[in-house]
């Protein structure tokens, strides 16, 4: 009887231990996730009885509350559309995204850092207030970008190579995200459901998630890095230069952006290739090379993974199990090859930084009562992706390409520019994808900056559309 009775205690102590062990998870190391979760609606209700924490922008509300007269007392404002991408919204009726869903626990005044103010607030019997969160967004920028896209679908990034600093994050079209936060459930809903069906998909956040784009000739970056750090190309290497290149067993040929040879004699330099944005070169290149290869200079610049702004950035793809002429089409960033803007940015601060990709950040400072939980991150090395040599070449390479080639469009007077322009397909009578990517000044860069715009017809190129947009944000550095 007595061993049945220790088999049964021991058997209710190892049930207490591990329902101990389960609550300890949930209520001290999820406590953070679950409350910052947009899906937790109770949390979200729990959070309009304390006064919500500001988005700043060089210390100047991009998003606050105010008090106001019904059973939620506090009242979430927002700026501008300017900012709709990065702040999100907080809703009531439809959860909520980008930094309000991510810093949620802070603004909310629920994070485990502000565990002083909460016995405060329980000791004193003053309602606790949110942290505000402060962005790294330079205002200049941010609205020059969304003045630059005009009219147009697209994003525009600008990053600091130095620290992987987001000075600026555009998507265009925005939305009011006044509407989504209103306390009547009818308005709300009604905004809701209008955003969501609107063609033009106004709720995406193009620059970092959504579909993705074709690079285009902006992935020659990688192609042209893969073949400089194998030891077997130089920017010297030669290519057969013909007007058109039938792809390896099939009955379509490819042809460069002009329909005729890139140079004038029978051969072609990858430096000439490049400058001029020649695509059959580049597709005997990828060939070379092989797919393998390719694969593990993409991967290495970050292709195929996700990162966190704090946002997760949707991972950008280089496609498998190709045959040689897919391996062709995909070095010139066509085929099922798929790209953010962001990680074409990151491709081109690993160029501007000399071979080093810092993590992109949002999140200068968070501050409550003056104190300050949590300081501007220090930079995060994301990869090491090319040589400091490699980096060198790419970088020449492409201020010839702004200089004298295919990205004349984003030359500044006075101020060397390095860039890199693409005018990607879609499909056969489709708009295209027009691209710029480009850093200043070439020779010690402060700046990123990096353009998509989806396109409304064929008629037009990255170097017409993109890159004057490109130069008007690199024009800041001077």
């Amino acid at each position: 009887m007595s061993k049945s009775i220790r088999r049964l205690t021991s058997f209710i102590l190892l049930m207490f231990i591990a329902l101990f062990a389960f609550a300890t998870n949930i209520q001290v190391f999820q406590a953070d996730a679950l409350v910052g979760d947009g899906r937790n609606v109770r949390a979200s209700y729990d959070s309009y009885k304390t006064l919500r924490g500001s988005i700043l922008v060089e210390s100047t509300p991009v998003a606050s509350s105010y008090e106001v007269d019904d059973n939620f007392r506090y009242q979430r404002e927002y700026e501008s559309e300017i900012y709709s991408h990065l702040t999100g919204y907080f809703s009531l009726f439809q959860g909520s995204t980008a930094i309000e869903r991510e810093m949620s626990n802070f603004l909310s005044g629920q994070s485990s850092a502000q565990f002083f103010d909460q016995i405060n607030a329980v000791l004193s019997g003053t309602p606790i207030s949110g942290a505000n969160v402060e962005l790294t967004i330079d205002d200049g920028l941010q609205r020059a970008a969304w003045d630059a896209l005009g009219s147009s679908r697209g994003a525009v990034i600008a990053i600091d190579p130095r620290t992987g600093d987001i000075k600026a994050l555009v998507s265009k079209p925005g939305f009011d995200a006044n509407l989504l936060a209103s306390h009547s459930f009818s308005s709300s809903s009604s905004a809701y459901e209008e955003l969501l069906t609107d063609e033009a998909a106004p709720l995406i956040n193009r620059a970092i998630t959504g579909d993705q784009y074709h690079p285009g000739s902006v992935f020659k970056m990688v192609v042209a890095a893969a073949a400089l750090e194998s030891g077997n190309f130089t920017p010297e290497s030669e290519f057969e230069d013909s007007d058109s290149l039938r792809l390896p067993g099939s009955i379509s040929s490819i042809s460069n952006a002009s329909d005729t040879t890139c140079g004038d004699g029978e051969t072609v330099t990858l430096r000439t290739a490049f400058v001029k944005s020649c695509n059959i070169p580049f597709a005997e290149l990828g060939m070379q090379l092989g797919e393998n290869e390719l694969r593990v200079q993409s991967e290495l610049f970050g292709i195929g993974r996700s990162v966190e702004i704090p946002m997760s950035v949707s991972p950008s793809t280089f496609p498998q199990d190709m045959t040689e002429a897919q391996v062709a089409l995909s070095s010139f960033g066509q085929f099922n090859v798929r790209m953010t803007p962001m990680q074409v940015a990151m491709i081109t601060s690993a160029i501007a930084n000399q071979g080093v990709i810092y993590t992109p950040q949002l999140i200068d400072r968070v501050v409550s009562n003056n104190l300050e939980l949590l300081s501007e991150p220090s930079p995060q090395v994301f990869g090491s992706p090319i040589s400091q040599s490699t980096a060198g070449i790419l970088t020449q390479m492409m201020f010839e390409s702004v200089e004298i080639g295919s990205s004349g469009n984003a030359k500044i007077p006075g101020m060397a520019v390095a860039g890199k322009t693409g005018t990607a397909e879609n499909g056969f009578g489709d708009p295209f994808t027009y691209w710029f990517t480009g850093f200043a000044p070439a020779e010690n860069p402060d700046l990123v900056v990096t353009v998509v715009v989806e396109g409304d017809s064929q008629a037009r190129t990255g170097n017409t559309v993109a890159a004057p947009i490109g130069k008007r944000l690199l024009e800041s550095v001077r």
